[in-house]
């Protein structure tokens, strides 16, 4: 009987030493109650407590986060939106984690729930659903204000889905479709602007490339028929002065024969009409002159014996 009462004494003994041993990891901390007071907080490591004196409560010290289930706020328009976001927060200060609350995560779940629909009632339905950024920025401010007296520090607040009535989610369908129908219009029109501004411009530079063409060509074609006139009267100019060389040894008479032949020639053709050169006819008296010199000057010559 003895025996079995020193067993069962050892056993309540080393069962009390291994519950006064706290092994504690890198991210946990001890708050310690010396008989019902503050007694520190310990950790990491090897903690020992004193037996029925002291107690321990480990705080997690890691970013943890809350799901905070989804609420039903008011807008500033008095439209009822159903909105659930997550709140992530870390313990900063054990002491104040355990001693001032009585459950700081029911506590900061209730707390984030009624910050929400105070900050909501402040905005328009329309900034709700543009502006998820901003109202996280003035959630997570609002909620670490409360917050900091119990030791903990809200280091995010991410709002997940709103949800609007299903009537007001018809509207923003409707508006929806109705300004990419407004968008599509303006794209078409900038399109077709831009082709008619593209089209013009192409017509402007044809025109000015014809134009240029034909500058080009009125150029060259005229240079060309200067050229002809030059080389033309070029000809002209070497044709009378091969004439001049060769008649500048033609005696009169050899001159009237051919004009003879000419008037013969012009005889033979059946126009009713003839053209006498003024010069055939002052050649025609000089002949005649010369003529009459050569017979006077036979006459007066002596007869010969």
């Amino acid at each position: 009987m003895e025996v079995a009462i020193i067993i069962i004494f050892v056993i309540v003994l080393l069962m009390i030493i291994f519950g006064s041993i706290k092994v504690l990891p890198e991210y946990e901390r001890l708050v310690v109650l010396r008989l019902g007071k503050f007694a520190g907080s310990r950790g990491p490591g090897l903690t020992l407590l004193i037996p029925f004196m002291e107690k321990g409560r480990k705080v997690d010290m890691r970013e943890r986060f809350l799901e905070i289930p989804r609420q039903t706020a008011i807008t500033k328009d008095n439209t009822p939106i159903d909105i659930d976001f997550l709140v992530y927060y870390r313990i900063i200060d054990p002491k104040l984690s355990v001693l001032e609350v009585f459950d700081v995560v029911s506590a900061s779940l209730n707390i984030a729930a009624t910050t929400l629909r105070a900050v909501i009632g402040d905005i328009e339905l329309d900034d709700v659903l543009a502006r998820r950024e901003q109202i996280n920025s003035v959630l997570r401010v609002k909620l670490d204000e409360v917050t900091e007296r119990w030791g903990m520090k809200i280091t995010n607040v991410e709002i997940r889905e709103v949800e609007p009535p299903p009537m007001v989610r018809e509207a923003m369908n409707r508006q929806m479709s109705a300004e990419r129908e407004r968008r599509a219009t303006v794209t078409r029109a900038e399109g077709e602007r831009a082709s008619a501004i593209m089209i013009a411009e192409g017509e402007k530079q044809a025109s000015i490339l014809r134009a240029e063409g034909e500058k080009q060509s009125s150029i060259l074609r005229a240079e060309g028929d200067r050229q002809a006139q030059f080389l033309l009267q070029q000809g002209r100019a070497a044709g009378l002065q091969a004439l001049q060389e060769e008649a500048k040894d033609l005696d009169p008479q050899t001159m009237m024969l051919q004009y003879l032949d000419s008037l013969r020639a012009l005889g033979a053709s059946p126009s009713t009409k003839y053209v006498v050169p003024v010069e055939l006819l002052s050649l025609a008296g000089n002949v005649i002159s010369n003529l009459s010199l050569g017979r006077n000057s036979e006459a007066a010559k002596p007869p010969q014996e």
